[in-house]
């Protein structure tokens, strides 16, 4: 197996100048909210040659993307978490598990998740990436239904991609409900009263 030659210095002087467009990006929305940030303000603030940042980026929304992208690693980390429950207390646990999680991640990153709140409603670019990010997890939850109807833990007469679009949907509903402090609660009693919900719903 071939070895792969390490980056040159060019190489690794644009990775730099990129990951510092993405910071001062990151920096500017949180400072001016999506609508007000300019690609100008971003490449004068990560301090490179006038504009650059357009060598890197097309656009802000574009920019904004790569940052949302960032954010999602850590919740599709929780998602993909092995799953292949045994009982339906099993499958109990580990949904309770991955509910906090996700819920907690996004108030972490409350501000960055407000932005983006922001940003899908404006941004036709940003909003198709959040239906990218929707489609990504719904196809993951569908992929766990189909595994524990098959083991015999849940109903198999269901359709199991309307199960996770609404399981999804009302996580997503309850995230935003959260970090746009629009109810307020301990997330452990909400996590576990949404994995009361679904699995009463969807198991046997």
């Amino acid at each position: 197996m071939e070895k792969t030659a390490p980056p040159s210095k060019r190489q690794l002087k644009a990775l730099q100048t990129r990951e510092n467009l993405l910071l001062a990006g990151r920096i500017i929305f949180l400072k001016k909210g999506f609508q007000k940030a300019t690609m100008t303000q971003i490449n004068e603030y990560a301090k490179t040659g006038y504009g650059t940042a357009y060598l890197y980026f097309r656009n802000k929304d574009e920019l904004f993307t790569v940052l949302m992208e960032n954010i999602m690693t850590q919740m599709y980390e929780v998602a993909d978490l092995p799953f292949h429950p045994q009982t339906k207390q099993e499958a109990y646990a580990q949904i309770n598990r991955q509910t906090r999680l996700f819920l907690q991640l996004a108030i972490e990153e409350k501000d960055m998740m407000r932005l983006i709140n922001e940003a899908t409603g404006v941004s036709a670019i940003v909003h198709e990436k959040w239906n990218h990010i929707r489609t990504r997890f719904i196809t993951g939850i569908t992929k766990d239904i189909t595994y524990v109807q098959q083991a015999g833990l849940a109903r198999k007469n269901d359709d199991a991609s309307l199960l996770a679009r609404g399981w999804f949907y009302m996580n997503e509903q309850l995230m935003w409900d959260l970090v746009l402090d629009e109810i307020s609660g301990d997330i452990n009693n909400i996590a576990t009263t949404l994995t009361n919900l679904y699995t009463e719903g969807v198991y046997r």
